[in-house]
């Protein structure tokens, strides 16, 4: 089974932006629809968004709506996850998966917004 591997995080303050970077090892991935979902402190996974295996449908929670997008290389298996306007309560853990549970996420990567 294909591993994902998150990269990107970091420590931003408010009002800032990031680029999350999600890496697979399989074959598979230019066929596989793929979701971020997170985890902020003391709570349980979150989803975020999801993608198409081709990129063209996308959605988000409300909580990013206008504020991330997702898109996916499938000629480096990457997907990505560009974060702007970002808020104190984004503070968590971001993870990439297939499916809105975070099916074979990685460890993630810690983003913490604060000033």
């Amino acid at each position: 089974q294909a591993r994902f591997v998150e990269s990107g995080g970091g420590l931003v303050q408010p009002g800032g932006s990031l680029r999350l970077s999600c890496t697979s090892s399989g074959s598979a991935f230019a066929y596989t629809p793929m979701n971020w979902v997170r985890q902020a402190p003391g709570k349980g996974l979150e989803w975020i968004s999801f993608i198409s295996n081709n990129g063209a449908w996308t959605n988000y929670a409300d909580s990013v709506r206008g504020r991330f997008t997702v898109s996916r290389d499938n000629s480096k298996n990457t997907l990505f996850l560009e974060m702007n306007s970002l808020k104190p309560e984004d503070t968590a853990v971001y993870y990439c998966g297939i499916d809105r549970q975070g099916t074979r996420r990685g460890r993630g990567t810690q983003v913490t917004v604060s000033s």
